[in-house]
């Protein structure tokens, strides 16, 4: 048996037996009277005796009685337990999965408050060495994951810290994966291991408890070694209908008259009908019925997956304003009933292309819908002041057709062909006759550009930095690549395109376009408005220091501070929802930050915890470790307290 809090019992016996023994010592001291005959000072010398302070213990049943009722109460705030499971000291991770799934109430009230108290079972029965000193006793980490990993305690064998850790853990609208939260882990016992003089503390074996409804995205890349991780799994199941994308983009010629296509995704067997709600800044616009297919089951060769509706809303919005659509029917995740798209208002773009001499890039770049298209050669460009270019701000973009300046103002870069020195990218070796193997057709600048036919005999082997966005690739390097860098934006194709086949095709008209766009709308100082969760909010060309606030959808603020470069990254998105970024002396601009996650909405639970190359089972509820008994002992204290109020009730009437 040992005590999970031996020093509190301790301190309370030291004050308290002895208070009642002492109490059993004194006498009773009567005060003088006056008498009238000597025949009673034989009785006065008696009570010379009984005015001693002390006198001696003789036997007492009550005080029996209350000693034996102080020590069960004492033994109890001990919190006694007593080993159900044998053998030395274990180590306990505790992985607790809060992705958005998590959130579903198929359990109530959601999934993660349930994996919180089966966690805390755990954490209640860890083991404590004797007195609670020395080692030999179990210890616990917990960490939370989504996308990323968050240690939340370190190894304890503090039980109050274990379940305040767990206790800590709040709800997120990202992604599930658990490479990141094995890694740490791994981490966190080795380096602890490895301090430990104790060979007891060194050889305890470390189980990994997971919490999850198994929805992991990475899974299946994982391997770990058999008997190492225990699956508990969270969730019921049931039907849950989700937004799975949304765009709102202006026409072309009108651009007044905006285009909302938005699509629902059904993860339940049976088909559902929605009201599809469309909002602009919090006023319903329109409320359209939609009705979804049923999840279909994969059949042989033929894939499963979510049953799609989509619909097309066409409107007049001559301004700004923040589009949410919503369906309308209740279901298990709240989070991706909605989405969220930030239109821009009708703006066109002044743009600079700097060329000795291109006349399909200059083509395809005056089919754009551009303000102003002004054209420069190479030294003109050079012999501009590039802090006056900034500081008067003449054009949204400057496209760079096989130009290098050495200093380029800060702005936004449209590249083709050698990077520029400040785009901080170096280039090793020219390559020959590249084809693409893949792109991000998601990406706002290759949407709806196909990329299948692109061919360059000529492409340049660029060496990005880790913080580098990759769009597309060649089978050796990056095609298209997006970096960041000096408070600058450059969007670089390593190719000349008059060596390629490109301006042949009609996607090369559309990319122009959709770059050019995004550079100038969404980049910068207008930092991307559409973002899925998880992604950071990025702003560029902002003066070294400028503070700015960040309002996320739950109503808190976050003040950060721009780098001296200009450039700020705030990474704390992991709720779904409207983000505000308030700059001093610019107007609030709202970042929509979305799930659109068709993984995370299909909510089924999963049985099993497929792993690389093996399958693990579910291991049910954490079963305890300890039997507690101080509930027993304080019930043992109640009877024998009782048990003397008898005793001492009959003895009065005697």
């Amino acid at each position: 048996m040992n005590f999970l809090a031996p020093w509190t019992a301790l301190i309370a016996a030291a004050v308290s037996v002895p208070l009642l023994v002492l109490l059993y010592f004194l006498k009773l001291r009567r005060r003088e009277v006056a008498i009238s005959s000597t025949l009673l000072w034989r009785r006065a010398v008696q009570d010379l005796q009984v005015n001693a302070p002390f006198q001696r213990l003789r036997r007492n049943l009550l005080l029996l009685l209350q000693l034996l009722a102080l020590a069960a109460m004492l033994a109890a705030l001990g919190q006694p337990v007593v080993r159900l499971s044998m053998g030395p000291g274990k180590r306990y991770v505790l992985l607790i999965d809060r992705s958005a799934s998590m959130s579903a109430t198929d359990v109530s009230p959601t999934r993660l408050d349930q994996a919180k108290r089966q966690a805390s079972r755990i954490a209640a029965s860890l083991r404590a060495s004797t007195l609670g000193l020395g080692e030999g006793g179990d210890q616990a980490m917990v960490v939370a994951f989504d996308e990323q990993a968050r240690v939340m305690c370190n190894f304890t064998s503090d039980r109050r810290q274990v379940q305040a850790a767990i206790d800590a853990i709040q709800p997120t609208d990202g992604r599930s994966r658990l490479g990141e939260a094995l890694t740490v882990a791994r981490a966190f016992a080795g380096s602890q291991a490895a301090g430990e003089n104790s060979e007891s503390a060194a050889s305890a074996a470390v189980q990994i408890e997971l919490f999850s409804d198994g929805r992991i995205a990475d899974a299946e890349e994982l391997d770990l070694p058999g008997g190492a991780i225990t699956f508990h799994r969270i969730g019921l199941g049931g039907d849950n209908l989700a937004v799975v994308a949304l765009q709102a983009r202006r026409s072309f010629e009108k651009s007044d008259q905006v285009e909302i296509f938005a699509m629902v995704a059904n993860f339940g067997p049976e088909a559902r009908t929605t009201d599809l709600q469309l909002s602009l800044d919090g006023a319903i616009r329109s409320v359209r019925r939609l009705e979804v297919p049923a999840f279909r089951t994969p059949q042989g060769r033929s894939g499963g997956g979510p049953g799609l509706a989509s619909l097309t809303f066409a409107l007049s919005q001559p301004s700004q304003a923040v589009v949410e659509v919503r369906q309308t029917r209740p279901d298990l995740l709240a989070a991706d009933d909605a989405a969220w798209a930030v239109l821009p208002g009708p703006r066109r773009l002044a743009v600079l292309l700097v060329t000795a001499g291109q006349p399909p890039l200059r083509s395809a770049l005056r089919a754009c819908p551009f303000q102003k298209l002004d054209v420069l050669t190479p030294a003109q460009f050079d012999a501009l002041d590039p802090d006056d270019l900034a500081a008067q701000g003449l054009y949204d973009v400057i496209v760079l057709d096989n130009c290098t300046p050495e200093r380029p103002p800060r702005g936004r870069f449209l590249v083709f062909g050698r990077p520029p020195a400040a785009s901080g990218v170096a280039f090793d070796q020219e390559l020959r006759d590249q084809v693409v193997v893949d792109w991000r057709s998601r990406h706002p600048v290759l949407q709806h550009v196909n990329l299948d036919n692109l061919y360059a005999q000529r492409a340049w082997r660029l060496k990005l930095p880790a913080e580098a966005s990759v769009l597309a690739e060649f089978a050796s390097a990056p095609a298209l690549a997006l970096v960041r860098h000096g408070g600058s934006v450059f969007l670089l194709a390593p190719f000349d395109s008059l060596q390629t086949n490109w301006p042949f095709e009609p996607s090369f008209v559309l990319f122009c376009y959709n770059a050019t766009a995004w550079l100038g709308l969404e980049s910068g100082p207008q930092a991307e408005t559409a973002l899925r969760v998880g992604q950071p909010i990025s702003l560029d060309q902002l003066p070294p220091g400028q503070e700015v606030v960040i309002a996320d959808p739950d109503g808190h603020d976050h003040r950060l501070r721009a780098s001296s470069a200009g450039t700020l990254h705030f990474s704390a998105t992991g709720r779904a929802g409207l983000y505000t970024v308030q700059i001093e002396q610019r107007p609030p601009r709202r970042v929509a930050v979305n799930l659109l996650d068709p993984y995370e909405s299909r909510i089924a639970p999963s049985d099993s915890l497929r792993l690389l190359g093996r399958e693990i089972g579910d291991s049910g509820q954490p079963q305890p470790t300890n039997l507690e008994l101080w509930p027993l002992l304080a019930f043992l204290g109640l009877l024998l307290a009782c048990l003397e109020w008898v005793v001492y009730n009959r003895r009065a009437h005697l």
